[in-house]
């Protein structure tokens, strides 16, 4: 009888956990909440998330509350969609489970999918799958709603941290209640080699950030670059360029305020979304450009496809919500192209602009 009523006992803890944190309204609090936050880092850096539930009925009863607030998200085919849950299964499984079963090699074919930044897949789904093992560079957020500790947490948060352009520290969202445990692990992760420090706290990120901020800002202390604020497309470009030549004066301040620029950025990527990030947003997009912008001027010469990319995603952004046309060519100083906006010379001169 001990065996029988032991074996039973696992199924009855699996149920309470299903029960507690695998409520219906408390699901979707948390579907809610991933959705909210993951589009809102998206939009100042784009990358992908992991989410680890309790038990497989909790992580496929969450993916139908995701897709229900984001049906395009969903997609029968493995080769598309956004968002998958990732775990074993069989044929004796619920019916609520059929969807997600995979074979060996769907779930490699799955995570070369994650792998590529390119790829439309951005968020995953487990329970035990992918959390030791899995290496997805481009990975930035765990969404932790499962209990976990020491080697296991470890494994987690290095899922998080790998080292990728100028990707900041992982983000670690903890809906369970593991904040000791995650120091403790994260202590661990460190004192092994773990490079980076995955941000626990979102509350020191913001504290970094402000204080960041304020020393960039003071960088730009005699250069008006509020006015770039205020006026229309063509002037802005002008003053995003009197800004680079301003901090280019001086080789000391050009060297402090790339660096600056860089922790500010990666902080700030860690504090979305927060009303202290939204508050300051233009002004590190602004500061951010003016990087991008003399970089170029580095020892090497050379400017990374991450930079140029978001460089001009800021000053696009920032050109949509101008009140006038102008002609971009003639504000940035380029001579117009003869064929094509796609054509090599054309894209030649605007590298070496």
């Amino acid at each position: 009888m001990l065996p029988k009523n032991k074996s039973k006992k696992p199924r009855k803890e699996t149920a309470t956990i299903d029960a507690v944190v695998g409520h219906p309204d408390r699901l979707k609090d948390v579907a809610k909440d991933i959705v909210s936050h993951f589009e809102a880092r998206q939009k100042v850096f784009e990358g992908k998330a992991m989410i680890v539930g309790m038990t497989r009925n909790i992580c496929v009863r969450l993916y139908n509350e995701i897709v229900a607030l984001k049906p395009k998200w969903h997609s029968d085919d493995l080769d598309k969609g956004v968002i998958k849950v990732v775990m074993t299964s069989s044929s004796d499984d619920p019916e609520l489970f059929q969807p997600h079963h995979t074979t060996k090699q769907q779930r490699k074919d799955l995570a070369t999918r994650m792998k590529d930044i390119n790829d439309e897949l951005k968020l995953v789904i487990v329970r035990d799958m992918w959390l030791t093992g899995f290496d997805a560079p481009s990975m930035h957020t765990l969404y932790v709603d499962k209990k976990m500790q020491g080697h296991n947490l470890m494994q987690a948060i290095a899922r998080v941290n790998r080292v990728y352009k100028d990707k900041p520290g992982g983000l670690v969202v903890d809906y369970i209640g593991i904040g000791q445990d995650l120091r403790n692990a994260m202590a661990t992760y460190l004192q092994s080699g773990g490079e980076g420090k995955p941000i626990v706290d979102i509350k020191e990120a913001i504290a970094g950030m402000k204080e960041k901020f304020e020393i960039t800002e003071q960088m730009l202390n005699g250069f008006d670059y509020k006015s770039y604020f205020k006026v229309n497309t063509a002037e802005k470009l002008q003053i995003l360029l009197g800004a680079g030549n301003f901090i280019l004066s001086d080789i000391k301040l050009k060297e402090r305020f790339l660096k600056e620029v860089t922790i500010l950025s990666k902080l700030f990527a860690m504090s979305i979304p927060s009303p202290d990030a939204e508050m300051i947003k233009d002004e590190v997009a602004f500061f951010q450009a003016v990087k991008a912008r003399i970089g170029k001027f580095s020892s090497n010469g050379i400017k990374s496809d991450y930079k140029v990319e978001t460089a001009i995603k800021q000053i696009v952004d920032d050109a949509l919500s101008s009140d006038g046309v102008i002609d971009i060519f003639e504000a940035a100083g380029v001579k117009k192209p003869s064929v094509s906006i796609l054509s090599d010379e054309f894209l030649l001169e605007v590298k070496n602009m």
